[in-house]
Formats: C-alpha cells, structure tokens, sequence
C-alpha cells in the first residue's frame, strides 16, 4: 500500500521551488522510505510541512530549546499498533523556506535539490536514523541519504566541491 503523505504549504515562495511541488515532495519522501534500513510493514502516514523560518523556530525552541530556525525538523510519531487499512503514523517533517533557500545559495547546490535532500533526511529521522550518534551513525545515515537522492537524479550532497582539498 502506497504512503499516505500529506503536504502543507504555510508560506507560498516554497512553489516557486520547483514545478508541482507538491508531487516533488512525495516523490522525495518516498525515495527516503523505500531506502529504509528495515522494510516498512503496512501503510504508513508522514505530514510535511512547508513553513517559514520564524515557524521553524518557534518549533525548534519549544521542541529543541534551541531559539534560532534550523533547516528541517523531525517529528517521529510514537509507536502505535497497526491497524488494518489504516496508515501508522509515522511523524511530521517541518521545513524552513529561508533557511534552506540560504544554504542553497552558500552550497551552490540546486534549490530543488537542496529541498530533496532536506526531505529524505527528515524522512529517514523519522524512521530512526540519527546523525547525532556517533560518527558510524552519521556515515550510515549520510550514505542512505546520497543512495535515496541517486533515484531521483540529485548528486551527492556530500561530495567535494570541485577545487575543495
């Protein structure tokens, strides 16, 4: 069964990211979960959210206790018992449209890009990887990462920048 992903968009310069931004972002959410470590049993239901810094840090403060915007958040639902025909919630992913648009630009990477990669790092949070970890972790997470984002066509978001020693 198919994922139930639900997209909302709070600030309205997120659509110029991208033609049909919202198949754009299911299409990124989805790559993130068919590269899951462990295979995913039964529908499940992901909430994203396109938001604006200022929404992003108020999140992150009450959340994090961190008072400034970050990129992208992720909120795991708690474990809940399946239900037949029913999608198991597996969380929200917040992003922030200044924050991303910014590093966009200070990467010189692809906006579209940039989003699909924020997208599929939320996603597989989500999921329970963790960059916070340990290093093992991050080279883990960072590795399903650039595998998700190859299915969609995006480079490495973690290769050298050409001339970077």
């Amino acid at each position: 069964m198919a994922p139930e992903i639900d997209v909302a968009i709070e600030d309205p310069r997120w659509e110029a990211v991208t033609p049909d931004l919202e198949a754009f972002v299911i299409r990124a959410v989805e790559a993130g979960l068919a590269i899951a470590p462990e295979p995913l049993e039964g529908a499940v239901e992901i909430s994203i959210l396109l938001t604006t810094d200022a929404a992003v840090q108020a999140l992150n403060k009450t959340w994090r206790g961190k008072d400034k915007p970050t990129n992208v958040l992720s909120f795991p639902a708690p474990a809940q018992p399946a239900h037949a025909g029913v999608p198991v919630p597996l969380g929200d992913v917040v992003l922030a449209y200044d924050t991303m648009l910014r590093e966009s630009a200070e990467q010189s990477k692809p906006l579209s890009d940039h989003l699909a990669h924020l997208l599929v790092h939320g996603t597989l949070h989500l999921l329970g990887q963790d960059h916070e970890t340990g290093e093992a972790d991050a080279d883990a997470m960072e590795a399903l990462e650039v595998a998700a984002l190859r299915t969609l066509g995006v480079p490495d978001p973690y290769a050298a920048e050409p001339g970077a020693e």
